[in-house]
């Protein structure tokens, strides 16, 4: 399950969708939840939702229920940065496959030591 990035990460990455995982801080911009901003807490892959802090509804006994939000209508505003997905942003980086390069590991591992600064 994807979802876009803000523009300023599609900007820093060169990159347009990411998979969407626990970590990751998003906001809701289609739906009636629109405009909330929060963390994700779980990604139902079996209902393809997605359960985000701050996004829930009260039951009638009271008990607080989380409201599952299609991947689709959010959007990723900071990304949860571990060793896996700086290999896959290195290697979906859209400005050196579009001069047709091959990315080397040297190059995967200078892009990744630029996102941590």
């Amino acid at each position: 399950m994807s979802a876009t990035l803000s523009d300023e990460l599609r900007n820093k990455f060169n990159v347009r969708s990411m998979p969407i995982r626990k970590d990751d801080e998003v906001q809701v911009f289609r739906g009636i939840h629109n405009n909330r901003d929060g963390k994700i807490l779980q990604v139902y892959r079996k209902k393809y939702v997605v359960h985000i802090d701050h996004v829930s509804r009260e039951k009638n006994n009271g008990a607080s229920v989380m409201l599952g939000i299609a991947p689709s209508n959010v959007i990723i505003t900071k990304l949860h940065l571990d060793p896996d997905r700086k290999r896959l942003l290195g290697r979906k980086n859209r400005a050196a496959m579009a001069k047709g390069e091959k990315l080397t590991a040297k190059d995967v591992e200078e892009t990744a030591a630029t996102e941590l600064d």
